[in-house]
């Protein structure tokens, strides 16, 4: 069993930031709604294998290429950032307030690491009232690297000083707690978006079926001096 983390590091877009209110500018871009699922797996994977491949560019430009792509390049610039922009208004999931009280509650800190922007970050936190809970925003565009290498959380690490051991990364995305799982994170996996783990990663510390629950387990961890 893993101790008790000082820090947890939330992923943001999907753990914590909902994309449902972009399927109606899909419909004005003429995509069908549905195909926002699509996109979003697409824009990871093209993110990912500009990384793989020892490139790099930033979220909102593969989110660009992603969206031109899926509409077989039949879409303008103005229907592309109209579509883009509904990420300036984008709602943080239910269980996300909850989730964060807990761990504060428990006097656990709380940082954003996210393959966006950092000023987007910190705009969804404000709008939404949770930048109180968070005391630092990183962004992949630090390390010119998209999660989920391992330099990309040791780079997190850094920035807040803390070992290993010492932090969790939460996420919906099996993907990003098999990264930091590479990188000694202790992890914890919300099963909410995905539905299973799949079975081709490292397993999560820590799973529940919202962030609620995987808060609530972390918040019950022993602390470090206990399970020395």
């Amino acid at each position: 069993m893993p101790a008790r983390p000082l820090t947890v590091a939330f992923d943001v877009v999907e753990t914590l930031m909902s994309l449902e209110p972009l399927r109606p500018r899909f419909a004005d871009a003429g995509l069908a709604p549905e195909l926002l699922e699509r996109w979003f797996d697409r824009l990871l994977r093209d993110g990912m294998a500009l990384t793989l491949a020892g490139d790099y560019e930033p979220f909102p430009a593969v989110a660009a290429a992603a969206l031109r792509t899926l509409a077989r390049g039949d879409i303008d610039d103005d229907t592309v950032a109209h579509v883009l922009a509904g990420f300036h208004d984008l709602p943080a999931h239910p269980d996300v307030e909850p989730a964060m009280r807990t761990l504060s509650d428990a006097g656990i800190s709380m940082i954003c690491l996210s393959n966006g922007t950092a000023e987007t970050t910190a705009r969804f936190l404000q709008r939404n009232e949770l930048d109180h809970h968070i005391d630092q925003v990183i962004s992949v565009a630090d390390v010119h690297s998209w999660k989920p290498p391992v330099r990309v959380y040791e780079h997190a690490l850094d920035e807040i000083g803390q070992a290993p051991h010492e932090v969790a990364l939460v996420a919906v995305h099996a993907f990003d707690c098999h990264g930091a799982k590479r990188a000694g994170l202790t992890t914890g996996w919300a099963g909410r978006h995905e539905g299973h783990y799949g079975d081709v990663f490292i397993p999560a510390d820590i799973v529940g079926h919202d962030l609620v629950d995987v808060a609530q387990q972390i918040a019950a961890l022993p602390e470090s001096g206990r399970h020395a």
